[in-house]
């Protein structure tokens, strides 16, 4: 197992100052992976935006690769998460009008590094998108789009992985085939893996679940 990737100590979440969840406690390791479990409505997205530095975070800790991202100015933390975070909404966010491909290299290009059309290439290769890669991002099928929202969260080889959702939208066969593919992504990249979710059978494939609280 890798080393500390993610470590969360009494972290409230919330906006404009309001409280809305609260997570006690999650420590993970690379390769490691986690459910962030709760009802409809328990703040779960809340408090996996928190992790992300993209809600308040009205107190407690948060450390990402050993760096207490809480301490961070907003400048440095945009830079930390986009060196170390990868993330997968449930609202996809691809970009019409544009490739596979280049809705992954949307990525780099935000945060000023490489373009790496090589690995983006070979990432979507790995999930079975070869013959995909060049199509436009609404001509792909949901599977196809979840596909690709996940090697694009691969693209910057992150250290975490947040995914809100992943499977709502999904029958069984499709729901199986997402969990293997973010789960391998974990393993072979040695990170860590956090899923929001209330879908049961996230949670019956996961033995490591942190639950959600009211604030």
């Amino acid at each position: 197992m890798g080393r500390a990737m993610l470590a969360v100590d009494d972290l409230v979440a919330g906006y404009r100052g309001h409280a809305v969840a609260r997570l006690g406690y999650l420590s993970l390791r690379g390769g490691e992976a986690a459910v962030l479990a709760g009802a409809s409505g328990a703040g779960k997205t809340t408090l996996l935006l928190a992790i992300a530095g993209l809600a308040d975070r009205l107190s407690g800790s948060v450390h990402i690769a050993e760096e207490e991202v809480t301490r961070l100015k907003p400048r440095a933390r945009d830079r930390h998460r986009g060196r170390h975070i990868g993330l997968i909404f449930q609202d996809l966010h691809l970009v019409p009008g544009l490739s596979a491909l280049d809705n992954l290299l949307l990525a780099p290009y935000a945060t000023g590094a490489r373009q790496d059309r090589i690995r983006a290439a070979r990432l979507l290769e790995g999930l079975g998108l070869a013959a995909r890669m060049h199509a436009p991002a609404e001509k792909l099928s949901r599977d196809e789009a979840q596909r690709t929202a996940i090697a694009r969260a691969m693209l910057m080889e992150p250290q975490l992985i947040l995914a809100d959702e992943p499977t709502a939208s999904l029958d069984d066969e499709a729901c199986e085939a997402v969990l293997s593919l973010l789960l391998r992504a974990t393993e072979e990249s040695d990170a860590a893996l956090v899923i929001a979710t209330h879908d049961a059978r996230v949670k019956a494939r996961l033995a490591n679940v942190a639950t959600v609280e009211p604030a």
